[in-house]
């Protein structure tokens, strides 16, 4: 596979296919590299740790393709390739030479993954689009945070990395298509507003179907009829809680109320939880804030009802749940942990083989001999800015 892309979206698709097997290779410009490296804090190696864990089970090539020498470099890529992923304004591989029509030239079998701002089409196909433009446009922001304030964007970006999600499930369909005879290589087209569109699904047909307006509603989800919440204890943690149903919802009441209060006429459906809603949240709010936050949890659990703690990262480092299923992992020789391979497959695994490096074309050379290049050629290549290596 190569990867074109730069910063979240596409790196992290990449990154999600290499965590199965996937033969990644990542593309950056000699003397440039990939922005990514220096957006986050620097782990104690001075790697960047953003870039260790997008950059992860890749391999690094620095490639001037827009060279002509590039170019042809790129196609003998192409040719051996099954995915090419490219996260660049509509327009960019066009300019340079490389529209789908000829990478399907080169290798009529590849699925080319194109991740934009708005897509490949439509009248908004050339603005640029950031990942916050994204959280905007699917709604997603504006069903975040509280109705009397402004619209909410979470505290990751999630359009990039529910796109990196959803490109690498497009590149697995349409792999599929091919490896069934069904179809030859195709484009994969993903707009980075339409992940959050499509995975918040709800509010569209709540609007055309049930004719209701989708607010942002505070700790509750739009238009709610169960309750739930999010609430301070008495060590300071914080508890969050939340029923499905009518059931689930008196089994809530019951912990922190009683059997009594949980029995009550008006708490027999989720319409009588719906006009009850204030009542209900003040009232839970005020039994966790009696207690410490484990303690909420454990007598709700007794109960059979659902309540977590809610985690900071050291939190999540230290749980004995995530740590079972091996969801933080590491390499030999590197402090940094970063999240394993999801989701958890029992006959052929994700593996963390290495994090990503420092080093700019790490691999360059060892790409280009895979691709026939002889020693002199490389060396020429090298000298005149078409590819580097570290230290070259």
């Amino acid at each position: 596979m190569i990867e074109l892309g730069h910063v979240i979206a596409a790196p992290m698709c990449g990154a999600l296919l290499s965590d199965f097997g996937a033969d990644v290779v990542k593309i950056e410009r000699p003397g440039q590299g990939d922005m990514l490296r220096v957006l986050s804090a620097r782990a104690s190696d001075g790697v960047g740790a953003w870039w260790k864990t997008l950059a992860r089970n890749k391999r690094l090539m620095a490639l001037d393709w827009k060279s002509e020498d590039g170019r042809a470099i790129l196609r003998r890529l192409v040719e051996n390739a099954h995915v090419l992923i490219e996260n660049f304004r509509p327009g960019v591989l066009e300019r340079a030479g490389l529209a789908p029509e000829v990478l399907h030239e080169w290798n009529p079998d590849l699925v080319i993954v194109r991740i934009s701002g708005y897509g490949q089409t439509g009248p908004r196909a050339s603005w640029p689009g950031f990942g916050r433009a994204g959280e905007a446009m699917s709604g997603l922001a504006h069903i975040t945070g509280f109705a009397d304030n402004a619209p909410m964007h979470p505290g990751f970006p999630a359009a990039d990395s529910t796109t990196g999600l959803m490109a690498a499930y497009g590149a697995m369909m349409a792999l599929h298509a091919v490896q069934n005879g069904r179809a030859r290589g195709q484009v994969v087209d993903l707009a980075i507003f339409e992940p959050l569109l499509r995975l918040i699904d709800y509010h569209v047909p709540t609007r055309t179907g049930a004719g209701l307006p989708v607010d942002r509603n505070g700790l509750q989800a739009p238009n709610s009829y169960a309750p739930a919440g999010v609430f301070r204890a008495r060590d300071g943690k914080w508890v969050t809680i939340s029923a499905g149903s009518a059931a689930t919802g008196r089994r809530l009441l019951e912990a922190a109320g009683g059997k009594e209060w949980a029995e009550q006429p008006q708490f027999q459906s989720l319409d009588g939880f719906a006009e009850h809603m204030d009542e209900i949240v003040d009232r839970l709010g005020a039994f966790v804030a009696q207690h410490d936050a484990q303690k909420a949890i454990d007598i709700f659990q007794a109960h059979d009802a659902v309540a977590a703690m809610v985690y900071d990262v050291d939190d999540i480092l230290a749980d004995p749940q995530i740590a079972a299923r091996r969801d933080i992992v590491g390499v030999e020789g590197d402090d940094t942990k970063v999240v394993g391979p999801v989701p958890k497959l029992d006959k052929t695994p994700g593996r963390l083989r290495w994090l990503g490096r420092r080093e700019l074309g790490a691999d360059t050379r060892a790409i280009l001999q895979e691709l026939a290049y002889d020693t002199g050629q490389i060396d020429t290549l090298i000298e005149q800015g078409t590819v580097a290596e570290p230290g070259r």
